[in-house]
């Protein structure tokens, strides 16, 4: 009986750990200082559709530091991997701190928890960077409801959107 409750009061232990170091890691989120110089390997997650093309047409507008540039496609989506060789047929690699970029397909969410999750765990600092679809006027789309707390940088492409969002951050249209 006695090992029971001390295996218990271990796995409790545990968890308000873990769960404090989630509280830690969102805080940090919310009054982290942009990153001003150096490189940057990112994690582009592409959509379909609409996604890709806003997607695309953003990292098309990137400088040469974000590299190495990575791609999450969906198995069938040949049409939006077509597109993504097509724009880095003639990119160089290079790069050292890992970001997430994603603007709005559900799935983003699973790659930004993942990515959550490294920091979390304390495994490695991982950007989380959101930006919200040209389409979202009045309400976010459902992965940024997700994603709003948990992303480092969480932009929209209209005034309404910062209104309603106060950590979201409106520069016009990005893409």
């Amino acid at each position: 009986m006695g090992w029971w409750f001390g295996a218990g009061a271990a796995l409790l232990a545990l968890v308000c750990v873990f769960i404090a170091r989630i509280f830690l890691v969102l805080r940090r989120n919310e009054t982290q200082e942009p990153r001003k110089r150096g490189s940057a390997s990112i994690l582009v997650v592409v959509g379909s559709g609409g996604h890709t093309s806003e997607i695309l047409r953003l990292v098309g507008s990137l400088s040469a530091s974000y590299a190495p540039r990575h791609y999450v496609i969906a198995e069938t989506d040949r049409m939006s991997e077509d597109k993504v060789r097509t724009l880095e047929a003639a990119r160089t690699e290079g790069g050292s701190e890992p970001q997430v970029l994603c603007n709005g397909p559900g799935t983003c969410v699973p790659p930004c928890i993942s990515a959550l999750l490294l920091r979390i765990l304390g495994m490695k600092k991982v950007l989380i960077i959101y930006i919200e679809s040209i389409c979202r006027v009045e309400t976010l789309s459902l992965s940024g409801k997700i994603l709003y707390s948990l992303s480092d940088y969480f932009f929209v492409q209209w005034p309404t959107l910062k209104k309603k969002y106060p950590k979201a951050v409106f520069l016009g249209r990005l893409v």
